[in-house]
């Protein structure tokens, strides 16, 4: 998995920040790339990255704020003209979502080639598939916001082929039957048991992205045991009763709440325009005092996971 920050400012772009999205690719896992919020510029922000429209094919926008979604039709459009991106897109967003594109759409006469739907969302569970499973939570910022949470199925282990050569049993199509049969039988008459030549279970790999919020204990149930989290740190810790007031979040308190859930790994995104990048040190400095691995994103910033 790969975490490509295309936007990390908070409200408005900047010289230094444009405003939030952030590309989570999955080419190995899934062959896919989803998208997280859609602010104003994203499609620009897309042509200075490795990242092919065509392969986006899930947008999730946290809420219905211009600073997240101002893209969007932009970005719509534009896919149809990347050659042969005719795939089906997936767009899940708040209440309000439906009409905001669908207006936009058709009001500037935009033909999509490919098919589009669009689902409004509640907490829970918003898919399933043999791979993964993505779960949606409101969290607390004056409008519907929500978290995402995508978790990925552990893999099984893998065969122990060492082992087998061992009891004589060489590659070939056996090897095959090993891994997709809890036992098999082999010429000479004995039997093989996977559970006897297959290793651990691969852990599959947690994220949670959370929109825009406050400090709320909880959403530490909600992002227990991240492999990372991605959470907004629109302001500094010493602006702790600005950010309460207009529906923010701290680095520290970000930072906190990546300590009490027992995540892995926080990156901080998000970050007000009063904040230079020659201030960032300190501001990473103060999270890391709470949480020593935290980063503070960058626009084009690139993690892997």
């Amino acid at each position: 998995m790969e975490i490509t920050f295309l936007g990390t400012g908070a409200g408005l772009p900047s010289k230094e920040r444009n405003v939030t999205a952030i590309a989570l690719s999955m080419l190995q896992e899934l062959n896919e790339v989803w998208l997280f919020d859609c602010g104003e510029a994203t499609q620009h922000q897309l042509l200075h990255t490795k990242i092919k429209p065509g392969k986006i094919n899930k947008i999730f926008l946290t809420h219905m704020h211009g600073d997240h979604i101002y893209g969007l039709p932009g970005f719509l459009s534009s896919r149809s003209f990347q050659a042969g991106t005719d795939k089906p897109m997936t767009v899940y967003g708040p209440e309000g979502i439906k009409d905001f594109i669908e207006y936009a759409l058709n009001l500037s006469h935009t033909h999509l080639t490919y098919p589009l739907t669009i689902i409004e969302i509640n907490e829970g569970l918003l898919f399933e598939t043999e791979a993964i499973e993505v779960y949606a939570k409101k969290l607390s910022h004056g409008i519907p916001s929500f978290g995402f949470r995508i978790v990925e199925k552990d893999k099984p282990g893998e065969l122990l082929v060492e082992k087998l050569k061992e009891k004589g049993v060489r590659p070939g199509p056996i090897y095959g039957e090993i891994k997709e049969k809890p036992s098999v039988t082999l010429e000479d008459g004995r039997v093989i048991h996977q559970k006897d030549f297959i290793g651990q279970p691969k852990k599959g790999r947690i994220i949670s992205i959370l929109g825009d919020t406050t400090y709320q204990t909880a959403h530490e149930e909600f992002v227990k045991n991240s492999d990372l989290l991605i959470h907004e740190a629109t302001f500094a810790g010493n602006k702790e009763i600005l950010a309460r007031n207009y529906f923010h979040s701290t680095n520290i308190q970000a930072a906190k709440l990546a300590v009490d859930a027992s995540c892995k790994q926080l990156i901080l995104t998000h970050v007000s325009s009063r904040y230079q990048f020659s201030e960032m040190d300190a501001f990473l400095e103060e999270a890391r005092e709470v949480f020593s691995n935290t980063s503070v994103a960058s626009d084009f910033s690139v993690f892997q996971l």
